[in-house]
């Protein structure tokens, strides 16, 4: 389940609603803000126009089963003069792409309309394949057909085998079960049709974010309302909605809470556990379960869109719509919070630290003030150690990691960083003393990147912390949002310096090798740095930064290999192994074909089903963590109840996070260890 605030969400990657313009102005700016900032521009030659070539034709057409062979080969004439185009100032080969990409759209329509209405079999003595890579493009339009009629007949099958785990029963009843599928699928087919349209300033859109994407993955085109959707990832203060939401695998939106005091609160209508029809902005409407979760993103997160229409269906079948207004509240799905955790006789400190946000635009709260004033209340009940928690943590403001840091160090050098002219400039932290001196660990794993990489970073270069967990994303660059235009609608999110740390080495592509690796499920399907092709590469440089390393080797020694024991010979742990090992094989390789007859569809899923109920069981497993409030939250939000659901949340979280419970485990060892 995908949980999403009505105020920050997720990083974009369609970009809509640009005004007409001639895209090879915007492109034409694109390139020289990055060939003169750029922290390593590629020249702009064949190999850019194979990528962006190919790699825009994925974006449009992800599976293959848009275009045909013969529309790709007609295209195929632009693969290697994208490069000529721009230096000629003609982008007239986007119109060939976009009136390629609105005939396959038509064809969609036109070959699911003669599907619909030709003699339908149920089952068939074809099969069906599934593989990671994307299969050949369909020879004509007969054979696009006949895949599609498979893949229907596929989903129809499959929705049949969902309803029951009583093979038999469903056999039985398989004819009026199926007939009520077929309509299910071909309706949602429908549907889903205008997910896939777009307009020709959408569509340049997309063309632009793939260009851009060929520098390095974080080199980004924004629109207005996609800038104001980035900056809402990274503070704590947010026009919302009001309406914290989570969709489902089958695109269902629910509503998971309302914060008080919001539009959404003073509706008196919506309920936890509504599900969200429709979402309508002006004149233009938009069907959840049709509509592109991208467009949907984007009226939900950005600030540019003020005011919607939301229709909602309750449990009882009753719909109704209302008209909701953003108003600046606290994300507190964003925001710094802390528990005590008990093992023992001991009391240690959790932090979690979700983003590192600041004080962009509207916000009003920063991510080290807000840890100070955790660490302060938790100080109040005298902890003897301390867990960081940025697990997840996709970064944000450097300027708060390099505060973040100095708050658990002395005066000293965090981090080097290095620009396009290779001008090295040591970032340091300027105040003396420290906030917290005690034992201490930080959480990372495959998700903490940037901001949460420089502060692990500087914590396991000083030996001010242990890290444990999983290897973080590997992204050690910066980026910087130009303007691309005076009327301040595009702009361009660009890659201008690289950091590396103290000792001269980068986690960048990399990642950073935790101290104590701790098992995790799906760790390997995470989307690491060094899974994109044309991310920055690691590199060290010749330049040495005098620091002063905390002395505790002795103990950071121990306590690391009473933890790898504890590991190797935990059942929990080995567990996770055990499930990775099946799990890992559906991502990694083709899986067999599945015969288009009921049985094996059914075989299938409940295979998968099974699979999946094992993923389910041990990510709700919960583990002996005693947590408690600090003394200063537990007094002040007695009498909010809002909070009071937030915590039951938070703590649940928290005891179904294993690395937790080994973090506990090592303060426990550095409490307990004896020189």
């Amino acid at each position: 389940m995908t949980k999403f605030l009505v105020a920050a969400s997720l990083f974009p990657f369609l970009l809509f609603g640009q005004t007409e313009k001639n895209p090879c102005e915007t492109l034409s700016k694109i390139n020289l803000l990055i060939q003169e900032n750029h922290y390593k521009p590629k020249p702009v030659d064949d190999s850019l126009s194979v990528y962006v070539f190919k790699t825009f034709l994925s974006q449009l057409d992800e599976e293959n089963r848009l275009f045909i062979e013969p529309e790709i080969k007609a295209l195929q004439k632009h693969e290697r003069k994208i490069d000529d185009y721009l230096k000629e100032n003609n982008c007239s080969f986007l119109d060939d792409f976009y009136t390629a990409y609105s005939k396959t759209i038509t064809r969609y329509k036109v070959l699911l309309a003669a599907i619909k209405k030709e003699p339908f079999p149920l089952n068939s003595a074809e099969k069906v394949q599934f593989s990671k890579e994307a299969f050949p493009y369909a020879k004509e339009e007969k054979e696009l057909k006949h895949l599609y009629k498979k893949r229907l007949l596929y989903n129809i099958l499959r929705d049949v085998a969902e309803l029951s785990t009583n093979k038999d029963s469903l056999t039985a009843n398989f004819e009026k079960l199926a007939a009520a599928s077929k309509t299910k699928v071909f309706e949602k087919s429908e549907c889903k049709i205008h997910s896939y349209e777009m307009s020709k300033a959408e569509f340049n859109s997309v063309f632009f974010t793939v260009f851009c994407s060929y520098f390095d993955p974080h080199t980004e085109y924004f629109s207005q309302s996609e800038k104001s959707s980035f900056y809402s990832t990274v503070s704590s203060d947010n026009l919302t909605f009001g309406l914290y939401l989570s969709t489902n695998e089958n695109d269902e939106m629910t509503v998971d809470d309302i914060i008080p005091g919001s539009s959404a609160y003073f509706t008196e209508k919506i309920s936890k556990g509504d599900t969200v029809l429709k979402v309508k902005y002006k004149n233009e409407e938009y069907e959840i379960a049709c509509s592109s979760m991208k467009k949907i993103d984007e009226i939900i997160t950005s600030n540019e869109y003020k005011t919607a229409d939301f229709t909602f269906r309750k449990k009882s079948g009753e719909t109704f719509s209302v008209q909701l207004n953003k108003k600046v509240m606290k994300d507190y799905q964003n925001n710094v919070y802390s528990f005590k955790l008990k093992k023992e006789n001991s009391t240690f400190g959790y932090i979690r630290i979700p983003s590192f946000y600041a004080t962009f635009e509207n916000g009003k709260s920063s991510v080290s003030g807000d840890v100070a004033k955790e660490i302060y209340k938790l100080q109040q009940d005298r902890i003897d150690g301390l867990i960081i928690d940025i697990e997840n943590n996709g970064g944000g403001s450097m300027e708060e990691a390099i505060r973040l840091s100095g708050l658990f160090i002395d005066a000293g050098p965090l981090a080097v960083m290095n620009n396009n002219k290779n001008k090295k400039e040591i970032l340091k932290d300027m105040n003396r003393g420290t906030i917290y001196n005690g034992p201490m660990i930080v959480m990372i794993n495959g998700f903490s990147a940037s901001a949460s990489e420089f502060f692990a970073n500087a914590m396991q270069d000083y030996s001010r912390a242990l890290i444990i967990g999983n290897r973080s994303l590997g992204k050690a660059s910066m980026q910087r949002i130009f303007p691309l235009n005076s009327e301040n609608d595009e702009f361009l999110k660009l890659t201008l310096e690289k950091f590396y740390r103290v000792t001269g080495k980068s986690n960048q592509y990399s990642g950073i090798i935790p101290d104590v690796e701790i098992p995790v499920l799906f760790d390997k399907q995470m989307p690491r740095e060094d899974s994109n092709k044309t991310a920055l590469k690691n590199d060290e440089i010749g330049i040495k930064v005098k620091y002063n390393r905390l002395a505790n080797e002795r103990i950071k020694t121990n306590v690391i290999n009473l933890s790898q024991y504890r590991i190797d010979n935990d059942k929990l742990a080995s567990d996770i192994k055990i499930l990775n090992a099946k799990i890992n094989p559906l991502y990694e390789n083709d899986l067999p074909p599945i015969p288009l007859q009921f049985s094996a569809v059914f075989d299938d899923v409940a295979k998968m089903n099974l699979l999946w109920k094992e993923i389910q069981s041990t990510n709700e497993r919960t583990y002996p963590i005693a947590v408690e409030q600090n003394s200063t939250d537990d007094e002040y939000q007695k009498y909010d109840d809002y909070l009071k659901s937030c915590n039951i949340e938070r703590i649940k979280n928290i005891k179904q996070n294993y690395h937790i419970l080994e973090a506990l485990n090592i303060l426990n060892d550095v409490k307990n260890f004896k020189p």
